[in-house]
């Protein structure tokens, strides 16, 4: 039963990204560009989205533990840390570069465009180093 919803809650979101032009990398780079083409639609995007997840934790919370998991996930940690800053810092510029963050390249994948096709390889392999070089940068 995870499986499917877990399915179906990917698709769903994966449908959102293609409609609202978030798995397209110019749309985005007009809206990260504010001083050259600005594009602010995807502001509107984001504010939804960010409204949908604050009422939805507050109703989900009030809850013993989620439909189909004993217990929630929820992150432990509420420091804003040299390992968090560096990290957004990297997703920021990566987004910025490549138009692209990991959900909308995702769903860019069946265009076939050449960015994808660039972008996504370097993103995992990305994944792949990250936790070897935290691990050295931290010793």
């Amino acid at each position: 039963m995870r499986i499917i919803f877990g399915f179906l809650s990917g698709l769903v979101f994966g449908i959102g990204l293609v409609i609202s032009g978030m798995s397209n990398p110019a749309k985005v780079i007009n809206f990260l560009d504010i001083f050259g083409t600005w594009d602010p639609s995807l502001a509107f995007v984001m504010g939804g989205a960010t409204l949908v997840t604050f009422i939805g934790y507050r109703i989900v919370l009030q809850r013993d533990h989620p439909i189909l998991m004993t217990d929630f996930q929820l992150p432990l940690s509420t420091a804003v840390d040299k390992p968090l800053l560096m990290g957004a810092a990297l997703f920021g510029i990566g987004w910025g570069i490549g138009g692209f963050c990991p959900g909308p390249a995702w769903t860019a994948l069946p265009l076939m465009a050449t960015g994808t096709l660039a972008f996504l390889p370097a993103m995992l392999i990305g994944f792949l180093i990250g936790q070897p070089i935290k691990n050295m940068m931290t010793k």
